[in-house]
């Protein structure tokens, strides 16, 4: 608790929680993949998360709780930068920062409302796009779901614009995991810079063909 009181532990709080959040990107970018093997990929895949039975459940109960302390910390430390930084002081260091370092607090709000609308639409099938239904081996029919969901151009532009917040959130954040747990150097940071950067370019490549190509109608996704 005595480390959390302090600027330096909610840094590295922030840190390693992100950095469970980049590995969760990951992952998910590669179960979402699955949609590309047409119904069969990606309801085999549903099918096969749905029998891990509580194991799903524990996970999805510890990455909300480091979601959570990642959002206070991440406000907690915004409103502690805001007031050590009047005036001239902070003129100068806008200066120096980059637009996605300045907007981190604004891309992780609009990333935890996507967050909150992603579990109402695809997790608890509440809103009302949503087309229920089973494949022809009984299975949750999640192709569909996700299909006819992104049919609406309205839902894929939110999709979307959430993907560039993503892009924009850990294209700073991956950098700053490693300066924070003082893995990087003036030598090396720039390196880290650069691998933040490509990574969330894949995120937001991968993770937006899905919208984009199913308005195209391209290949599986073929009305």
């Amino acid at each position: 608790m005595e480390v959390l009181s302090n600027t330096v532990g909610r840094k590295v709080m922030m840190a390693v929680t992100g950095l469970f959040m980049v590995l969760f990107v990951v992952v998910h970018l590669l179960g979402n993949s699955s949609i590309f093997a047409g119904p069969d990929g990606i309801n085999a895949y549903a099918a096969k998360l749905h029998g891990l039975g509580p194991f799903v459940w524990i996970s999805r109960l510890f990455l909300g709780a480091l979601l959570a302390l990642h959002v206070i910390f991440g406000i907690l430390l915004t409103l502690e930068n805001k007031a050590a930084k009047p005036g001239k002081y902070a003129v100068k260091e806008m200066a120096k920062a980059t637009f996605a370092g300045e907007t981190m607090i604004w891309t992780g709000l609009l990333l935890l409302a996507f967050i909150v609308y992603h579990l109402l639409q695809f997790t608890a099938r509440v809103t009302p796009d949503i087309v229920l239904g089973n494949d022809a081996k009984g299975r949750v029919d999640v192709f569909t779901m996700v299909v006819s969901s992104f049919r609406v151009i309205p839902i894929s532009l939110v999709y979307l614009a959430a993907m560039v917040a993503l892009f924009l959130h850990l294209s700073h954040g991956i950098q700053s995991i490693f300066q924070t747990i003082g893995l990087t150097n003036d030598k090396v940071l720039p390196q880290y810079e650069s691998y933040g950067k490509l990574l969330s370019i894949l995120f937001l490549l991968g993770y937006s063909a899905i919208p984009v190509l199913i308005l195209a109608g391209f290949g599986v996704f073929a009305r």
